[in-house]
């Protein structure tokens, strides 16, 4: 129930920043900009989005490959749309989508609940890797370029940051280390549970990928850096077709913004992501107005992939609903 009220408190939350920026914009402006995207251009978005996911799809591939698991990415297709989908719409439920993804894992191909969650934890700590280095470098160039932001602005960037490096790099330097972090939890929490052998070696497995299996990471690295490269590709052509000339380090800090924006609890980053975009296009002389037109054309681009990850969740969902159901009759029966 609290998940539910902290899921409606943070659209709303999402929807009245979005107002407020239409509102400080102007509808005019933004329609304006609107009448400069048609066409063939929306395709190249809604393509290059396709390709975006399918590097991040092809990276737990390679991960779960490590692990001995080699499937096709047609099979594994769907459990990666579905848990994005979930991701982007729920992105208060924390693991909420890669949860999923490890009990299809489970129920569809057999693997071991310990071996599909590492493979999707494995997946989300790589991937939030790579992208707060994308963070950090946008930041440092549009730092270089504008100077210190407005102290409010530069306080909550300072902090998340900060929170996010240190929780990144705790990690690699226990990892470094050899030494148990579920240990530290154990204790720092005073719960037992924590130190379930199975959580412990799952524990081992991650530890294991990043220590130990250098081919593999550097595979999965590299379509994670495929990924940004896309997605960069992607905000420099958008912001040509609006209409505007910027160079690529500059679109590298409107990139490093929109990872931020979607980093934050608000689904679809409705909203904090045009807020942020505003402040950004403004500094870096693109314009105000043409900022929520670029968010809006976004995540129009994404919701396509969304909707068909939803409906491959609903098919999923109800197929595994079915299989917990029956499991559960067969032991009443028995």
């Amino acid at each position: 129930m609290k998940k539910f009220i902290f899921f409606f408190v943070s659209l709303l939350i999402g929807f009245g920043l979005l107002l407020w920026v239409v509102r400080f914009i102007g509808w005019q402006n933004i329609e304006s900009a609107f009448l400069l995207f048609a066409g063939w251009q929306g395709l190249v978005i809604v393509l290059l989005t396709l390709l975006m996911i399918t590097f991040g799809l092809l990276k737990w591939k390679i991960i779960l490959k490590s692990q001995g698991y080699d499937f096709s990415s047609r099979k594994l297709a769907g459990p990666y749309l579905s848990g994005f989908s979930l991701a982007y719409l729920f992105p208060m439920v924390i693991f909420g989508g890669e949860i999923f993804k490890g009990y299809i894992l489970k129920e569809n191909f057999s693997i071991p609940w310990k071996n599909g969650i590492t493979s999707v934890v494995i997946d989300k700590i790589l991937e939030g890797t790579f992208f707060l280095i994308t963070i950090f470098a946008g930041l440092i160039f549009f730092l270089l370029k504008i100077g210190l932001p407005p102290k409010n602005l530069e306080i909550i960037l300072g902090g998340f940051l900060f929170l996010a490096t240190s929780i990144i790099g705790f990690f690699y330097f226990k990892i470094f280390k050899k030494e148990s972090i579920v240990k530290i939890l154990a204790k720092f929490f005073d719960h037992k549970k924590f130190l379930n052998i199975e959580i412990l070696e799952a524990e081992q497995e991650i530890f294991t990928f990043f220590k130990s299996r250098p081919k593999f990471l550097l595979q999965a690295s590299v379509f994670a850096v495929l990924r940004i490269i896309v997605t960069w590709l992607r905000c420099w052509l958008l912001i040509l077709f609006l209409g505007k000339s910027i160079g690529i380090f500059s679109v590298l800090s409107i990139l490093g913004f929109y990872y931020f924006a979607f980093m934050l609890p608000i689904p679809m980053a409705l909203g904090s992501h045009e807020l942020i975009q505003t402040f950004s296009f403004t500094a870096l002389g693109v314009g105000p107005g043409t900022a929520p037109v670029f968010t809006m054309i976004l995540r129009g681009a994404e919701l396509i992939l969304v909707f068909i990850g939803l409906v491959i969740f609903l098919r999923l969902g109800l197929r595994l609903l079915q299989t917990v159901l029956f499991r559960k009759l067969e032991n009443l029966i028995k």
